[in-house]
């Protein structure tokens, strides 16, 4: 089967497996766990940012960020399709009883400073007021467009100039940094605080890191405890993200390959494929997704549903150039 549902899927290398089995480790909620300080430490140097803070997985350090920067009953602008509000079980609701303002941020995803002020509320006797603005970058849904760093320049400009945070869910803000040819800490410069996957295309088999300034990852902490995300011998699992910071640049294979099967997809009959910006496959088919599906992985091909007539393939380090055009000349055959 050649795996293309999400970059989630990846498999740890052997490095990071003997990271893992070799790592000093120490209980973390006592903050007595060298490895996790010193992933903490370089994630924060990467990211331009004072401190950061480990967490299980990319969603929790989205809501831990929702929780720190917004009080109960304000309101968070974001991006109509972005994960924060679509993905997220109704997070921002459930855990911190903010109600989210969607906004149509286009084919990009991307909200621009007069949405921004026209989505913002101020606090009065009837109205709770804006608490939080949240952008993501790379947009998941919108096929992992990558936002350009003065399109969040912009925006966090106009958030500060009315007195609320920006926050980033960077995901896969490597593979944004990778696309655009700049350096990480440049992308998210002016950004409050942001949520970087370890576990996506970087490789690690778990885990995301949470950065901003000293004051905000001090919060973040305590509420990643009420979350439940403390974590005791923790350094065997954040040795091996230790080894996925160093995978930045090889994302640049990935988006060459998520090239090369678009470019592959789109000869066949039936199908109409986005150009990708990183390692994001969008494809519209003509037929129903669930069963375009189901039919390509009857020849060994796996991707996921991203809609009625949208399916989505994501291409990462298990997966090679052969694979991508091996999947092409299967998915041909039953074309």
């Amino acid at each position: 089967m050649i795996d293309l549902r999400s970059d989630t899927v990846t498999r740890p290398s052997d490095a990071m497996r003997e990271a893992a089995r070799d790592a000093e480790v120490g209980d973390d909620v006592h903050r007595d766990d060298p490895t996790v300080a010193e992933l903490e430490a370089r994630a924060a140097d990467l990211l331009g940012k004072e401190a950061a803070l480990y967490v299980p997985s990319g969603t929790m350090g989205n809501q831990i960020a929702v929780r720190v920067h917004a009080d109960r009953g304000e309101e968070l602008i974001c991006e109509r399709e972005c994960h924060v509000y679509k993905w997220e079980l109704g997070g921002v609701a459930q855990l911190s009883g903010v109600q989210p303002r969607p906004v149509d941020g286009g084919e990009r995803g991307a909200l621009t400073p007069g949405q921004i002020e026209e989505a913002y509320v101020e606090a009065s006797s009837h109205r709770p007021g804006t608490g939080l603005v949240a952008l993501e970058n790379t947009h998941n849904s919108k096929g992992g467009v990558a936002l350009a760093p003065e399109v969040l320049d912009a925006a966090a400009e106009t958030a500060h100039d009315l007195g609320v945070p920006l926050h980033l869910d960077g995901a896969r803000v490597a593979n944004a940094a990778v696309a655009r040819g700049v350096p990480l800490d440049r992308v998210v410069r002016e950004v409050d605080s942001v949520m970087t996957c370890l576990s996506k295309g970087l490789g690690a088999p778990v885990g995301s890191m949470l950065a901003g300034d000293a004051e905000f990852v001090e919060h973040a902490r305590r509420v990643r405890k009420l979350f439940g995300g403390g974590m005791r011998q923790a350094g065997m699992i954040a040795a091996p993200g230790l080894l996925a910071l160093e995978n930045v640049d090889r994302l640049a294979e990935d988006h060459e390959n998520a090239r090369a099967l678009a470019e592959g997809l789109s000869d066949l009959p039936g199908l109409v494929v986005q150009d990708p910006e990183t390692n994001i496959v969008l494809v519209e088919t003509e037929e129903p997704a669930s069963a375009f599906l189901d039919r390509i992985g009857e020849v060994g091909v796996a991707g996921s549903e991203f809609g009625e007539h949208t399916v989505r393939f994501v291409t990462h380090w298990d997966v090679s150039r052969d694979d991508v055009e091996t999947a092409v000349e299967r998915i041909a055959e039953i074309r």
